[in-house]
Formats: C-alpha cells, sequence, structure tokens
C-alpha cells in the first residue's frame, strides 16, 4: 500500500463527516443504539463496533488504520502514551513464572516495569547485549516467553538483528516486541522482519509538533484483540479523541519532516565530527558506528538523534556548555519541531561525577526542523565557551 495513500486517504469517509476534508473529533464518551438487538452485539464484541470511547471512536479508528498500515501490520491499538503501550505488550504476554529477556538500558519506564512491577507476580527478566546476537540469544531460557527489543535504542544507538532474533523466537514460541520509536514505520518495518509487535511513541515523530502524547502497538489482528480485550480495556489507558486527532494532523506531514531532519542531521553531524571537544560520535549510519553494515540492512534513513562523549574534566565543563546554547532547547524526549540536548550528568549529582566513566561524559542531541547552519552556529558559540 503506498505511503501517500495511507496517510493522506486510507481510513477517511469523507461522506460520514459532511465531506470535510479534516476528520472531525468525536468527542463523545458514550454511543446510542435504535435497539436492543444492536447493543447487545456491542456488548458481545466491542472490538467490532462503538459501545463507549474507552474502547473504540471513530476518531481513534481513522489514527488506528493509518498506523497499522504503514508498520504493514493487520492492525494496531493506540494508547495515552508509549509507556502505555509497552506495559500492555507486555503485561498480555507474561504469567507467574515467565522469563522476559531484554536488551540493555532499555527505556526507563520499561526498566520499572521489569524490575519493580513484574517480580511482584513472579516474573524474572535478563538484560543483555543485544548487539551480540550469539550472546544475545544464549540468555533465552525454558520459561522465556517474550523478547524486548529496542533498535535502535535512545542513547547508545544499539541495534539487533530482527531477522535472526525473529526467526529464533518464532521457532521457540517466544513473542518479540520492539520499540520503534527511533526509526518510525516509514524508515524501519519490524513486522516484515518478523517481528511480532512494534511499538511506537507516536508523541515523537508522528505527532511532530511536541505538543500530545501517545503510543502505538501494531501486529496481528488476533493479538491485537487480545491485548484489547484485557489489558487496554481494563485498564483504560487509550488515548482520548482529542489526542489521536492531533497525531492524525502530525502524520500529514511525517515524511516531509522526518526527510528534513535526515538531511539536517547530516549536515550537523557532519559539523560534529570536526569539533575538538567531542571524543566519539554515535550515529547508526554513519560509517564509524560498529553496527553499520546491519543498520544500513534493516534502516531505510535514521533521522535526527545523535549522542557523542564530551571530553571533560569537570561536570562544571558540560553544564556551561549546554548553559550556553541559545537555539537548542534543554529537555527530555525528541521528534517535535525543536532541536534539543539532554546531558546524561542531569541524572547524577556533582560528587557523583566521574570523568572516566564515559556514560557520565555523554550527551544525546536532536536535531529539528530549524535550518542546520542556525543550529551549528549555536553548537559552536557553546564549544566556543568552553
Amino acid at each position: 500500500m503506498d505511503t501517500s495513500y495511507i496517510i493522506n486517504h486510507l481510513g477517511e469517509e469523507h461522506g460520514n463527516y459532511f465531506n470535510a476534508i479534516a476528520p472531525p473529533i468525536i468527542q463523545t464518551s458514550n454511543f446510542m443504539f435504535e435497539t436492543v438487538a444492536d447493543m447487545r452485539k456491542a456488548f458481545e464484541d466491542e472490538m467490532g463496533g462503538y459501545l463507549y470511547s474507552r474502547g473504540l471512536n471513530p476518531t481513534v479508528d481513522i489514527l488506528r488504520k493509518k498506523l497499522a498500515a504503514l508498520d504493514g501490520a493487520e492492525d494496531a491499538l493506540v494508547f495515552n502514551n508509549g509507556a502505555a503501550a509497552i506495559y500492555a505488550a507486555v503485561v498480555a504476554n507474561v504469567k507467574s513464572g515467565d522469563h522476559i529477556l531484554s536488551v540493555s538500558h532499555p527505556y526507563s519506564w520499561t526498566v520499572h516495569l521489569l524490575d519493580k512491577i513484574l517480580p511482584r507476580f513472579g516474573v524474572s527478566s535478563t538484560y543483555a547485549d543485544g548487539t551480540n546476537l550469539e550472546s544475545f540469544l544464549s540468555h533465552v531460557q525454558e520459561n522465556t516467553t517474550l523478547i524486548y527489543l529496542e533498535s535502535p535504542n535512545s542513547w547508545w544507538l544499539d541495534i539487533q538483528d530482527l531477522k535472526a532474533i525473529a526467526d529464533v523466537a518464532k521457532a521457540r514460541g517466544i513473542i518479540t516486541l520492539i520499540d520503534n520509536s527511533f526509526s518510525t514505520p516509514l524508515y524501519q518495518k519490524p513486522i516484515e522482519l518478523g517481528i511480532d509487535m512494534s511499538m511506537q511513541t507516536a508523541t515523537k515523530y508522528i505527532g511532530g509538533h511536541s505538543d500530545t502524547l501517545g503510543g502505538v502497538i501494531s501486529g496481528s489482528a488476533s493479538m491485537m484483540r487480545k491485548i484489547f480485550e484485557s489489558e487496554y480495556m481494563c485498564i483504560g489507558s487509550g488515548i482520548q479523541p482529542f489526542n489521536a486527532w492531533l497525531l492524525l494532523r502530525g502524520l500529514r506531514t511525517l515524511p516531509a519532516r522526518i526527510d528534513r531532519i535526515t538531511a539536517s542531521t547530516a549536515k550537523v553531524l557532519g559539523y560534529l565530527k570536526s569539533v575538538e571537544q567531542i571524543e566519539s560520535l554515535i550515529f547508526p549510519l554513519d560509517p564509524s558506528f560498529p553496527q553499520h553494515e546491519l543498520a544500513q540492512k534493516q534502516m531505510k534513513g535514521a533521522c535526527g538523534l545523535i549522542s557523542f562523549y564530551i571530553k571533560a574534566q569537570k561536570m562544571e565543563e558540560i553544564e556551561k556548555f549546554c548553559n550556553s546554547l541559545k537555539s537548542f532547547r534543554m529537555a527530555v524526549s525528541w521528534g517535535g519541531h525543536e532541536s534539543l540536548i539532554i546531558p546524561k550528568c542531569a541524572g547524577i549529582q556533582s560528587h557523583e561525577f566521574d570523568p572516566k566513566n564515559p556514560t557520565h561524559r555523554m550527551l544525546r542531541l536532536y536535531v529539528g526542523l530549524e535550518d542546520p547552519e542556525f543550529l551549528i552556529h549555536d553548537l559552536g558559540q557553546a564549544f566556543a565557551s568552553i
């Protein structure tokens, strides 16, 4: 299915809403029925129609259809945020006594789920380096029911061989789940590589304007129904109609935005490679990246995240660099119109800083929609300050 058709036409039935170009926000909690038989049918299969917006809603459904099609999946569910999507996808597929194999350094709230919540219900987890395929798969246990992946992850940008892991997992009856927020479905299609569920934080590139939250899981129709009829409905973490409408709006410009961000990122990366104060850079599609060949094989692009290690003996130097930036805003997340930066040392106290620990000297930069020359000038004056 053509990407332009998916983004601009799929799921939109303009005759149902007065031929309006933009689909409306169906801002209702409830839906009415003409007969008892119709209501009974909705009670019997809430995923087959509209009963209550905690479940399905027409505005949300348009977004679901588009996001599933972009992933090459049969169906999708949309949540209030990415953490809710991860929670539902994981919890729906484990029970007491099960084991989860996860890549190292996953998203912080995934760590909280695996380390703090699931052990209370008898589910154990192991973290392993996903860049080493053989070593990673050696951590699969007899009771492993789910493998959690992030490729690339959001700091070290580590990637995993998705097809190879999917092949092994399918042979052993293990469910695979990936956080695909870094690449979006336009630059990487895990479902086509055999991964069971592809998740992305729609807050980021899908929304694109830093004004709404959202999370998506795509996969088989049977898996989405399984999650819908349990975790999705019980927790009530489905996205609201207005937020879904904002994501539909953002989706319209997704290809144009990530293409521009990708082009700008290449220019900013070129500049950063010339900066004396930088010890090393991390970017999946740069030839210096250790997994460059695999990245080229399974990713069409890499959008706007660059991580780097700065040469610094004191945390104050890193803070001065960040505080001197005028155009890059200091904030978490990425994927919006604005360029961002976040230093790892923001998570520690000054007395804990160890210059010999590269992680303490790590920064992550996101290139937004500003002109690259504008951003390079800002970086230059901030580096000059130290």
